[in-house]
């Protein structure tokens, strides 16, 4: 018998991907339905704090004179846009970030817009109207896309141990009164100290940072969901949360918002037009960077982003934003942006649309659940979001620290961020401080005119501020 005549075993052919594995391209993405699953809920479970939160600032501003505050109707609005927005990203996008209602930008909405400004909140709800439609069109054209392209690849991954840094610092620093972890509080001679170590609430933090890290580092699938709960059931049973008062309650559909922004845009004439372009470029100027830096870092964290620096298909996800902004309007809430909480499904493993799906289909049951998700304390996710913030802070092994033009640029950007609680204002100081540095080293020509034009932006932007 010749060797040529030896039979040789084939390898199996691999199963073809069907159903759900196919339609999201989970086996090109390394993972799998269960994964995908674990990782919705646990970004939807570190970020249903909205779900209360929102309501809270938003009925400071949005309320009938004839009947109060509209408490119930927002939270339903903030669910609702929520779910729209995060299925969009999930199923037209592929990616796995959630969006809901934009913390800072509904405290601008209600407190310097509506209160401050005594603009009408159905004018308001109108001018955040009018910002999704203008992001569609910046989409459409590409220019948002163009705008993560041109970001340096220090400042990406700067910004991506920038938001590890900033939901750490939020997660800690939330306060005991309403069941946060407060282990870090304001003082007066520091601007800043460590808390109480012998509040409840805070050593449950602390607890929590133990058994989330226990899970993590046991590489327990889906820990820090786990740890989540793990806290929140202990908090409950030592009595230092209270349980939630029920698990089911009949939603109070926003009959009294929908479609308000539609009867502002006819009392827009009643705002003066210069007022009302300010109110509208915040609108859009916080919004756009805060999304760009979010994106830019989860997409460095789940990988996405190429050796080229670039982020194919980031339009889609400027899409979700975008189109999640105007579907909110139209139901009553303030703007809708992507969430840094997403890096906590990330970090679980999800890497594809269904992790999105996951979250979204919670927040639309979540209109029933309320009062289960309302009893979740801030303590129990503290943990979570702080256990997050190491793993996003890998991204610092990739700026090249020995190069001021990448170290100084990229510090800024890092330590900015959790300072000036934004994003937004983060990314404007390494923007701005990159091409001048570069220029400083006499390679001008390195830095994209691009960059000198985003420069001249921010730098116009904090003179008028």
């Amino acid at each position: 018998m010749t060797p040529d005549s030896v039979s040789h075993p084939q390898p199996p052919t691999p199963e073809p991907e069907r159903g759900l594995s196919k339609f999201f391209h989970l086996a090109e993405l390394q993972t799998d339905v269960r994964t995908e699953v674990m990782a919705g809920i646990t970004t939807f479970f570190t970020m249903a704090y909205i779900l209360v939160v929102n309501p809270v600032i938003l009925s400071n501003a949005i309320f009938l004179e004839e009947s109060g505050d509209l408490f119930g109707e927002i939270a339903i609005a903030t669910a609702l846009s929520a779910a729209i927005a995060t299925l969009i990203m999930g199923l037209y996008g592929n990616f796995p970030f959630a969006l809901a209602p934009g913390m800072g930008l509904n405290a601008y909405f209600a407190f310097s817009v509506v209160i401050g400004l005594g603009v009408d909140w159905r004018v308001a709800l109108a001018a955040v109207f009018i910002e999704g439609i203008i992001f569609i069109v910046l989409t459409l054209t590409d220019v948002r896309a163009q705008i993560v392209n041109v970001i340096p690849e220090c400042i990406k991954h700067a910004t991506a141990a920038g938001i590890g840094l900033f939901i750490a610092y939020i997660a800690l620093s939330g306060s005991t009164e309403v069941g946060g972890a407060g282990l870090i509080v304001p003082y007066e001679a520091t601007i800043t100290t460590l808390g109480d170590l012998s509040n409840p609430n805070t050593l449950m933090a602390i607890a929590g940072i133990f058994i989330t890290a226990a899970f993590v580092a046991r590489r327990v699938k889906g820990a820090l969901l786990w740890g989540i709960l793990a806290t929140a059931i202990l908090g409950w049973i030592l009595g230092i949360a209270s349980p939630p008062e029920g698990l089911v309650a009949l939603p109070q559909l926003p009959v009294d918002l929908i479609g308000q922004a539609f009867v502002g845009i006819g009392q827009l004439g009643s705002i003066n037009i210069g007022q009302l372009v300010s109110v509208i470029f915040v609108f859009l100027f916080v919004d756009l960077f805060d999304t760009v830096g979010t994106l830019t870092g989860l997409g460095i964290k789940a990988g996405y982003i190429n050796d080229e620096g670039e982020f194919p298909n980031v339009n889609k996800a400027f899409m979700a934003d975008a189109i999640g902004t105007t579907a909110g309007a139209l139901l009553g809430t303030s703007t809708v942006t992507s969430y840094i909480e997403s890096a906590s499904g990330v970090a679980e493993g999800g890497r594809s649309g269904l992790t999105a799906v996951s979250s979204a289909v919670l927040f639309a049951l979540s209109i029933l659940f309320i009062p289960l998700l309302a009893a979740i304390p801030g303590f129990a996710t503290a943990p979570a979001l702080v256990i997050v913030g190491v793993l996003m802070a890998g991204s610092l092994r990739y700026i090249r620290w020995d190069d001021p033009a990448e170290s100084i640029p990229s510090f800024l950007t890092i330590l900015i961020m959790p300072l000036s609680y934004s994003i937004a204002e983060g990314l404007a100081v390494g923007l701005i401080t990159y091409p001048v540095i570069k220029a400083m080293q006499g390679k001008f020509q390195e830095t994209k005119v691009a960059m000198w034009v985003l420069a001249v932006l921010f730098v116009v932007k904090f003179a008028i501020a």
